[in-house]
This record gives C-alpha cells, structure tokens and sequence, in this order.
C-alpha cells in the first residue's frame, strides 16, 4: 500500500512544479526522519555546551542586575498604558461576562446566526460597562472633590491653631509638688517646646518642598491620566478579543509544554484567577459599604471632616487586617483636636464598624477566597507592603494565597502517593507514621475516625 503511494505522492510533486507553483508552497511536513548523524554524534558536546552557556548567562545576568532592572522599568512605563487597559478590562469583565449571559439568549430569538448575537452583546456589555464606570468615577468626584477640598482647606488653616491651644492646655496642667510631677511638668514642657521647634523648622521646609514639588507632582499625575486614558480603549479590544487571547494563550502553553505540565499549568490560572477575582472585587464592594456606612452614621453625629475621614476609613479598608487601624488613627486624631467626645465617639464607632465587617459584612462578600488563616493574612501583607508598598499590601494576600495553594497542593500529592492521609487534624501530638510508612494514630483520632464512620455509615 505505500508502494504505491509514494508514486502518486511523486507525481502530485511533479504536477505541482509543472503548474509554477514551488515545493514549499505548501507547508512541508516537521521531522519524521529521526535525529541527523551529525546530531547524533555531537549531541552531547552540545549538552556541555548549553550548560556553559547558561551558566555564564546566569553570571552576566547577577552582575548587570541593575542595568536589567532598570531596563525592566523603562519596558514596564512605555507599557504603563497596557498594564492599566489589562487592570480595566480585568474589573469590567464581570459586568460583560453577566450581561452575554442574559443577552445573548434573549436575542438568538431574533437572529438567527449566534456569532451576530455574540458579537452585539458583547458590544453593549462593554458599553454599559465603560458607562457604569464613568458614571460612578464623575459622581464621585463631584461628590468627593469639593468636601475634600473644603475639609483639607479647613484643616490646612485650622490645625496650627488647634495645636497650639492643645500645647498650651498641657503647659498650664497643673500638678502637685511632688518628684514625679516635676518630672512629668519638665517633660511636657520639653515635648511641647520639641515640637514646635519641629513646626517652626522641618514642618515648614517640608510644606516649602511639597509645594515646590507640586509641579511635578501635577505633571505625573496628567501623565498617568493619559495613560489610563489609553489604557481604556486597549480595554475595549482586550474585552472584544478576550476569547481570542485565551484561545492563543492556552494553544501556546499545550505548544511549549508536555501535556501534563500544560494542564498543570492551566488549572493554576484558573484557580489564581478564581482567588484574584473574588478577593479584588469582593474587598472593592466591601470597602465601598463600610466608607458609605461611616458617611451616614458620621453625617448623623455631626462629626467634623465627615467626607474626608469616611474617604480615608474606606479607601485604607481595602488592605486586609492592617486597613481598618491605618485609616482610624489619623482619623481619630484628627476628631480629636476638634472635639475629644466625638473623638471618643468616633473611636467607639470604628470598633463596632470593625466588628460589624470583620464578622458580618466581610464573611457574607469574600466568604473563603483566600483559604488562608489570619497568621498567614499577616505575613502577606508585611512581605507585600515592604516589597511593593501600598499595592503590595492590597496584592500580597491573594498572591500569597495562591502559593499556599501550590504548596498544599505539592504536599497532598506527596502524602497521597505515601498513601497517607492530607488533612491536618490527623497530624496531632500523638499520633505518628512507622518506620514501614504506616500512619498511626491515636486514641483520640481513632475515637474522631470512627464517630466520622458512623456518621457516613459505614
């Protein structure tokens, strides 16, 4: 049967060549002869080689590590633009993703091809989103911006005054005559005159730089206007395209990879993707409830800088278990040199808030997104916030939370393979694994092993 088809094979070639068409013009087929002599025989010299060769790779990579990372930030600022139309499209495709699932139904009952329906869904799910997020940033801003401005203006005049009338109510306390009085007397006194030695120097030149800083500060701020500007029509293509993208990413990975390592691969996207996702969005809704709640109730109380203070207790609740305390102190202390009872009021409020998110809202929104404990939500955020600083503190949980995934993940199959048991509550103070690799376990767990049997039935 290949005798003979080698012949037609032949004359196909011979009929292509008559008819000006080249041998190449169609894709001719990779491999099927096996490996050359010549690769054969130098195979393992060229195995010496590329060791060398990576090796002093790797050397000139640590001595330029300067160089390279700063190559690596002036790649990543002309790419600011990309990285801000991926965050967009990134927070947007929830809303498309749940307006194609209702639409597109609703409207295959009109047309009859589902890549038209497809396709106008899609048009309309980004349009609405694009317009939700206009709507809700405009609004916002003109809610936020005059209070803002007015409560900073406020504080920017009222502040050196309210300082100086606390000073001087700490100067004219009055003690008795004992050690401990002077001693206590000569130390306010020496703290009061510190610190407004500190206003009258370092405050003011750093008020001068600031200012003379503003320029600058204005300049980068446009700059990233711009970029996000940018970054929203790359989100329109990115939100268009989004199946497209994944497609080629996903043909890429099963490409490069083995099978294996390719679905291995995946899954950890999907499930880094799941753990991003319900943590970024869900801590977002959170934030945005608690900053609204401490508007009302502050509006209720008359507290002053009610915009300003609901602000920074909503924006500072986005970072995980730290949030809530970074925001309240200023806060507080700001309250406090209007009015200590509503600065004491304030106080009381933020804890039962605290309270009310931590075990109410915050459970109800992110549920177990993250899978880790508290001990684990701490060090993320130190880690994070000392590599990356604010963002890092918002993005150390949920990436950390994924490595914790991989780690459990690598552990489970490695006791799986030892055929022992994965769960921690097996691993208690007296129960242990033979010298055969036998799990043994207590009376205890023997007593919660055998309740779980006749709980199943067994």
């Amino acid at each position: 049967m290949n005798m003979e088809e080698e012949p037609k094979k032949e004359e196909q070639e011979k009929s292509k060549s008559s008819s000006g068409q080249a041998y190449y013009s169609s894709r001719p087929k990779i491999g099927g002869r096996g490996p050359s002599k010549l690769r054969q025989q130098f195979s393992r010299g060229m195995s010496y080689f590329l060791v060398i060769a990576a090796s002093l790779i790797f050397y000139f990579v640590l001595l330029r590590l300067t160089n390279l990372s700063d190559g690596f930030l002036t790649v990543f600022g002309v790419l600011k633009p990309v990285v801000y139309g991926c965050v967009i499209a990134y927070l947007l495709n929830p809303i498309v993703r749940k307006i194609d699932k209702y639409l597109v139904p609703a409207l295959e009952r009109y047309i009859k091809k589902r890549e038209k329906a497809e396709k106008i869904s899609r048009g309309v799910g980004i349009f609405v989103s694009l317009v939700l997020m206009v709507v809700l940033i405009v609004t916002l801003c003109n809610l936020l911006l005059p209070e803002l401005y007015s409560s900073i203006r406020n504080l920017i005049f009222t502040l050196p005054r309210q300082l100086t009338e606390l000073v001087n109510e700490l100067s004219d306390v009055k003690f008795n005559d004992s050690t401990t009085s002077k001693l206590v007397k000569t130390g306010i006194q020496e703290g009061t005159d510190m610190f407004l030695n500190w206003l009258k120097t370092d405050f003011l030149d750093k008020v001068n730089a600031f200012m003379s800083n503003l320029t600058v500060g204005m300049i980068n701020f446009l700059s990233e206007l711009f970029d996000a500007l940018i970054g929203v029509i790359i989100s329109i293509y990115l939100l268009f395209s989004k199946e497209l993208f994944a497609r080629q990413t996903k043909k890429c990975v099963y490409a490069v990879f083995s099978p294996r390592h390719a679905n291995m691969i995946l899954h950890l996207t999907t499930k880094g993707n799941e753990i991003f996702g319900g943590f970024i969005i869900g801590k977002l809704i959170d934030s945005a409830i608690i900053g609204v709640l401490c508007f009302i109730v502050l509006s209720i109380l008359k507290m002053p800088y009610v915009v300003l203070v609901s602000v920074i207790v909503g924006v500072t609740n986005v970072i995980p278990f730290f949030g809530p305390y970074i925001g309240a102190i200023p806060s507080a202390i700001l309250i406090l040199l209007v009015d200590p009872v509503k600065g004491i009021y304030f106080i009381i409020f933020i804890l039962l808030l605290q309270q009310f998110d931590g075990n109410i809202l915050g459970p109800k929104i992110l549920g177990n997104s993250t899978g880790l404990s508290a001990f684990w939500v701490i060090v993320a955020i130190l880690l994070g916030g000392g590599l990356f600083g604010f963002v890092g503190m918002i993005m150390g949980v949920p990436t950390f939370a994924v490595i914790y995934y991989i780690a459990e993940m690598i552990i489970n199959y490695r006791l799986e393979r030892k055929k022992l048991p994965e769960e921690s509550k097996y691993y208690d103070t007296m129960s242990y694994v033979d010298d055969e690799g036998n799990y043994c376990h207590s009376e205890e767990q023997r007593m919660v092993i055998n309740e779980e049997k006749k709980e199943k039935g067994e």
